[in-house]
């Protein structure tokens, strides 16, 4: 549960919703100066998260009511270690991918002067990025869910930019798969309170007991927001959504939208659902995850193009993440396997992010992603191969990277836990992990005498990959800080694990 008796805060923070639908209605009005609102917003919501994460740090768990109404009448927000760090990591995510979005959308040599930069990436944008915020800062079901709404539709129409078939395919694949997923949560949310008559996380928890109603609502909800996890075998719309979006949406959706489900479920079960969610429950989502880690990266292995690669890669690395379910089930595995989820979601939404970007450099440069056709890429695109490669080390799980903290710390957990075919998943999913990436390291960093054609791309667009590797790398350095904010209030530690209360 979150903290039982959070702070009373001043409402300044419920900016970090405001900010971004204002620069978006800004937007609207001076089409023009879209990338600017956009970089100013940025600069402001990373300083509002950082303000907020300081506070949450210092003060502890915080709330704030809307409209001075206390729920159950008005809509209360809350923002703990977990709510607190999510919004840290969008904005540093966010902001990165923004100023690549500024170069990208620009014209660019080999570009189709037919097909102009979506004018459109920028406002939706932000409200992909409100309503991130907003759903990490809710605190009853019901808001999650409107949250929820927003956020996919604003990434089912940020696939579609680029108006290519396979990408609008692509769009209208994710659209129906994101309403069937939210029509299975609001069900959930029906049955929720028509037996317990509260939709507040707080009161939920308080509330709850393993009746029929209850279990049926943690099947329904999770089921729907595993869809939108793309969790194994409900994973078929992402490969082909993320491979054919523009590289800073594919960016955008890998790193934070597909994290916002899993965040969901997190409170879920850990918030709300502690009598419900049984341990043998739980290892419904963990097999499953566990299948995912094999069967994405076998796909990832076998993919031809970069991006699809890249994407197959998603699936596998999302799989870890679920693993955190069946491990917190176990005594003396609780602590470590939440530490490990946490910090794998920073982890890698910095590492994919900076691949997304690195793959979006090449499909620029040379025209085409196709991986046998790259040999040699790091003669043109030397920063951007770093960055990639940077990156590969964290997806990899290699020190000192932030993937290696997570995935040593998920290791440990299942050794704890007596749990040893996880802890094989995990390194059978590093090796699996490592063949695919070297699978493209040889090709890229090959020595080749042949001169490729290749365009220029912004100066801008590589640093960007290579910043936001970068921050997976120091992720590995900087442990102790980030998981003791995380543990400011968190779902595992403070509330009953599944199945009882402490």
């Amino acid at each position: 549960m979150i903290a039982p008796d959070p702070t009373i805060g001043d409402p300044w923070w419920v900016w970090v919703i405001a900010g971004p639908l204002a620069a978006a209605c800004a937007m609207a009005v001076f089409r023009k100066l879209s990338a600017a609102f956009g970089l100013l917003a940025g600069l402001i919501i990373a300083g509002l998260a950082a303000r907020l994460i300081l506070l949450v740090a210092e003060a502890g768990a915080v709330k704030t009511e809307i409209g001075g109404w206390a729920a159950p009448l008005g809509i209360e927000l809350m923002a703990d270690g977990l709510s607190a760090g999510m919004l840290g990591i969008t904005a540093l995510v966010g902001m990165i991918i923004s100023i690549y979005a500024a170069a990208y959308f620009r014209p660019h040599d080999g570009a189709d002067p037919s097909n102009p930069p979506p004018t459109l990436f920028w406002p939706l944008w932000m409200f992909l990025w409100a309503a991130l915020n907003a759903l990490f800062l809710s605190a009853d079901i019901f808001n999650m869910y409107v949250t929820l709404e927003l956020m996919g539709l604003s990434a089912v129409a940020l696939t579609a930019l680029s108006r290519e078939p396979a990408a609008v395919s692509a769009a209208l694949r994710y659209l129906l798969v994101s309403l069937l997923g939210s029509l299975s949560y609001l069900m959930g949310v029906a049955l929720l309170y028509g037996a317990f008559g509260t939709l507040g996380l707080a009161s939920l928890a308080a509330e709850l007991t393993p009746a029929p109603a209850a279990l049926a609502a943690l099947a329904l909800m999770s089921a729907g927001l595993m869809m939108k996890a793309a969790l194994f075998p409900l994973h078929f719309w992402l490969p082909p959504a993320h491979a054919a979006a523009p590289a800073p949406v594919s960016a955008l959706l890998s790193a934070l939208v597909v994290k916002a489900s899993f965040y969901l479920l997190l409170r879920l079960w850990f918030d709300a659902f502690g009598p419900a969610a049984t341990a043998a429950a739980a290892l419904i989502p963990g097999v499953l995850g566990a299948v995912a880690v094999l069967w994405g990266s076998v796909q990832a292995l076998s993919a031809q193009r970069l991006k699809m690669l890249v994407a197959y890669s998603t699936v596998a690395q999302l799989g870890y993440l679920f693993l955190v379910f069946p491990l917190a089930a176990a005594e003396g595995a609780r602590g470590t396997a939440w530490c490990a989820a946490i910090y794998f979601v920073i982890a890698h939404a910095c590492a994919k992010a900076a691949v997304f970007l690195a793959a979006g450099n090449v499909l620029i440069g040379f025209g085409h992603d196709r991986i046998e056709e790259l040999r040699g890429a790091v003669q043109d695109l030397p920063v951007s191969m770093f960055g990639f490669a940077v990156a590969g080390v964290s997806l990899i799980g290699l020190p000192p990277s932030g993937g290696f903290i997570a995935k040593w710390l998920f290791v440990t957990a299942a050794i704890d836990a007596g749990q040893w075919p996880l802890a094989a998943v995990v390194v059978a999913g590093g090796l699996l992990s490592t063949a695919y990436i070297f699978r493209f390291f040889s090709r890229a960093f090959a020595h080749v005498t042949e001169k490729h054609s290749c365009c220029r791309v912004h100066p801008a667009m590589e640093w960007s990959a290579l910043a936001l590797a970068l921050c997976a790398l120091a992720l590995g350095l900087t442990a102790p800080p980030v998981i003791g904010l995380f543990q400011v209030g968190p779902p595992l530690l403070e509330t009953a694990a599944m199945g009882g209360r402490p």
